[in-house]
């Protein structure tokens, strides 16, 4: 059973939060301040997705998903939260997050995007045909989950591992933000596109010399990204 835990410091909201996961058939850990999600989070190792709020008591839940990623990337996080601001939702997935549920939202949205983020989840730990990827200096090990340049583990969140494979499995091809969220996220998706962007960004800090002046994950202005796994 996926174990989902939840930090909402309003008790009337984090119940309505929980019957209804638990309706969905999900098992549901909650916490009602930064320091008990993050405590809760860094020592149970079954629980699959977080739901944070931002503004809770003690360490909030920017903090929180910072200080989780530095540990466990294989966690899938979802920020809810009546913070709407636009650099407030990128901030949010420059930290770590997978998505970003805005408030007020419905049982039936939420659940759409816990599931569309368990695919994801366990696509991770689920190997493919093909299960070893080279290109460049770079080595991507579907049983292993490794992600490697020049023989050096980079680790990477659930979202970043799947986004990594479809630019390696189609290396020269321009890839448009809708292929990519659909490929990624799902065609069912119903979040912001700009998803796509962010995680882009993310993956070029990990990844590129000069995140600035990237040369593997290469913008093709107007269309999209294209994987250039070797460069000259």
């Amino acid at each position: 059973m996926t174990k989902i835990l939840i930090l909402e410091d309003e008790e009337s909201i984090r119940s309505f939060i929980v019957i209804n996961l638990k309706r969905n058939g999900f098992e549901v850990v909650e916490a009602s301040n930064g320091n008990e999600a993050l405590d809760k989070l860094l020592s149970d190792q079954t629980i699959d997705i977080a739901l944070l709020d931002v503004m809770v008591p003690g360490i909030d839940g920017f903090e929180v998903c910072r200080r989780v990623r530095e540990q466990n990337e294989r966690l899938g996080i979802i920020f809810l939260t009546a913070k709407v601001q636009e650099q407030d939702k990128v901030y949010a997935l420059s930290v770590g997050a997978d998505d970003h549920v805005s408030k007020p939202f419905s049982p039936t949205e939420l659940v759409a995007r816990i599931q569309s983020l368990l695919r994801r989840v366990h696509s991770y730990h689920q190997a493919s045909q093909k299960v070893v990827y080279h290109s460049g200096p770079f080595t991507l090990d579907l049983i292993a989950k490794r992600f490697m340049k020049d023989e050096e583990a980079i680790d990477l969140t659930p979202t970043e591992f799947s986004l990594i494979q479809y630019f390696m499995e189609k290396e020269e091809v321009t890839l448009s933000r809708d292929v990519l969220l659909d490929h990624v996220w799902g065609k069912e998706y119903m979040g912001d596109p700009k998803i796509v962007d962010v995680n882009v960004r993310r993956l070029r800090q990990k990844i590129e010399d000069e995140p600035s002046s990237p040369k593997y994950i290469e913008t093709v202005w107007g269309h999209g990204y294209k994987w250039k796994g070797t460069v000259s």
